[in-house]
């Protein structure tokens, strides 16, 4: 049994790297499949890592939902008690799991700031000053 300290202090993914992507990218109908190739102690693991970074929130619920209770807090202990309640309470609301819980993205229409137009003078008085 893992401590949430040993969970925390050994901080890796225990899955590999395609396999997360995929599963970030899956769609909500997806991701289940994807979920289930997984084995039951590292599915918990894989929900904790996720659960401590914000862009992987709604992952790390998706992925809790499919966990045992008992396999989240020997994993994580508090947080792991604390994200199979999450998971629990999403399903219940029936709230979408992944990216339809997103906010959108915004990007400004306005200029960042307004420069002052160029002061000419300067260059024309020292092509003067110099001699060609």
């Amino acid at each position: 049994m893992f401590s949430s300290r040993d969970t925390f202090e050994s901080d890796f993914c225990p899955v590999r790297d395609e396999l997360l992507g995929e599963m970030y990218r899956a769609s909500e109908s997806g991701l289940p499949r994807l979920v289930e190739s997984v084995a039951p102690d590292a599915r918990a693991r894989l929900a904790l890592f996720c659960y401590r970074r914000s862009h992987l929130h709604s992952l790390a619920v998706a992925v809790a939902a499919s966990c045992s209770e008992r396999d989240l807090v020997e994993n994580g202990g508090r947080v792991g008690s604390t994200l199979y309640a999450l998971s629990r309470e999403r399903a219940v609301k029936s709230s979408p799991a992944l990216s339809g819980g997103r906010k959108p993205i915004t990007l400004s229409t306005k200029p960042l700031s307004v420069l002052a137009p160029l002061d000419d003078e300067l260059d024309d008085e020292i092509s003067e000053a110099v001699p060609a």
